[in-house]
């Protein structure tokens, strides 16, 4: 496998490039698993540990190597380079911490352009799932294989974390509470970005969140640029178009799956 301390090319293309980084951030996030890790406290229940900030060099290795001269935003460092740059990389190096802290593997890694290619890695899986801003696919080993969304398994993943700044007006409990939820769907919590890469891969029928604007978010970007080219309806919770003004996300494998969450939501 090339790692960041391997890879010096400038050649490939930026799918490549995301699919790289997010493998040498996973690899990281793999070699420290188990292990007792420091935590650094950012406030209001939220930490990382030194697994976040390695990978996190790990994958801006690769992307300083291969693109120097764009910019990229790491939930950890902050930004690198100009705030202005025509092409920007939004990092998540461990999206999960507190799984992963308590010896959860449902985690992942995340590397995505602005309005262009992203990767999201697995590192307990072996799995990457990549899109080139067009196409979606899913890589196991040197194998790629299409993403196709559908909401079979009735499974939808609802973020219940707070702060919930949509409340009283919508709330992921309230969801679930929902009688025509318990009806159709099954709840399940798991890492944001590996919700949104099963709900591209069909393993998920739907995931909802809370917020603001997550189009540029480091948490979001990837999975939504998954979901997106896999052709997944996307919006906000309030049914607009997920970017500037925005607010949260409801990432559906279909639009009938779409329509029967945005009702319950509205109702």
């Amino acid at each position: 496998m090339i790692t960041s301390e391997t890879y010096s090319g400038s050649d490939d293309s930026d799918s490549d490039v995301a699919i790289i980084a997010a493998r040498a951030g996973a690899e990281v996030v793999r070699g420290l698993y188990g292990r007792r890790l420091a935590r650094i406290d950012k406030g209001a229940g939220d930490f990382a540990t030194e697994a976040d900030v390695a990978a996190e060099e790990a994958i801006l290795a690769v992307l300083r190597a291969a693109r120097p001269d764009d910019t990229v935003l790491g939930e950890e460092g902050g930004r690198r380079g100009a705030a202005d740059a025509a092409r920007q990389w939004l990092v998540d190096p461990l999206c999960g911490t507190l799984n992963y802290a308590v010896g959860t593997m449902l985690v992942a890694v995340n590397v995505a352009l602005r309005d262009g290619a992203a990767a999201v890695a697995d590192p307990f899986g072996d799995e990457v799932f990549h899109t080139d801003g067009t196409s979606a696919w899913v890589r196991e080993g040197a194998a790629d294989a299409p993403l196709l969304p559908s909401s079979d398994t009735r499974f939808v993943d609802v973020n219940l974390d707070p702060p919930f700044p949509g409340a009283p007006g919508f709330r992921g409990v309230d969801l679930l509470a929902h009688p025509g939820f318990g009806a159709r769907f099954r709840p399940r919590v798991v890492s944001t970005s590996l919700a949104l890469a099963w709900v591209a891969a069909g393993r998920r029928a739907a995931y909802v969140t809370d917020g603001g604007d997550l189009s540029g978010s480091v948490h979001f970007a990837a999975g939504i640029a998954l979901c997106r080219a896999a052709g997944c309806v996307v919006t906000g919770v309030d049914g607009a178009p997920v970017g500037r003004g925005g607010r949260g996300l409801v990432a559906a494998a279909d639009a009938e799956t779409h329509e029967l969450l945005m009702s319950m939501i509205r109702g």
